[in-house]
């Protein structure tokens, strides 16, 4: 008898987003690892409120962010917390962390996102690389709604650091 081929349910994706800074990178590492500029780029939303934020920057340290979407969202009022942990950081150059998200406690995807600085004549390179594991709630094509999220981030991270 042969068995029924069943469609995997986890979808698997990788993108990659890059910003180029007028900054040296310790600037641009300081915005990727001091609290208050990592909430301000990365908490801090006009769709949603944030609820918790937490940043223990270290290897083995983790990073917690959960906020509620706002009237008007396609999922308004429902919560949306990231879980996070320090994988690997060389001061200035990378930062690693694996995640897990998660939309009113069913968790919709497990992530390993890389940041990678590098050094410019005129300032730095900033390469962030998301692998994503998808899982079942996760939406409606999720690696290209979390390739826009991650472009919106950026595009957040370059004021954070150009206002420094």
């Amino acid at each position: 008898m042969i068995a029924e081929k069943i469609e995997p349910k986890v979808i698997h994706a990788t993108c990659v987003v890059e910003r180029s800074f007028p900054k040296p990178p310790a600037a641009v590492f300081a915005a990727l690892s001091e609290p208050d500029m990592v909430r301000e780029w990365y908490g801090r939303g006009e769709h949603h409120d944030l609820v918790e934020f937490a940043l223990r920057f270290a290897i083995g340290g983790t990073q917690r962010l959960s906020y509620r979407f706002r009237p008007g969202h396609p999922i308004a009022g429902k919560v949306l917390v990231n879980d996070g942990i320090f994988q690997d950081i060389i001061p200035n150059k990378r930062i690693v962390s694996a995640s897990t998200m998660t939309i009113d406690d069913k968790r919709i995807s497990a992530s390993l996102v890389t940041f990678e600085l590098l050094p410019t004549e005129s300032g730095t390179d900033l390469v962030c690389t998301h692998q994503g594991a998808f899982f079942e709630g996760a939406g409606p094509e999720p690696a290209k709604m979390r390739e826009a999220g991650w472009n919106a981030l950026l595009d957040r991270l370059v004021r954070v650091v150009e206002g420094r």
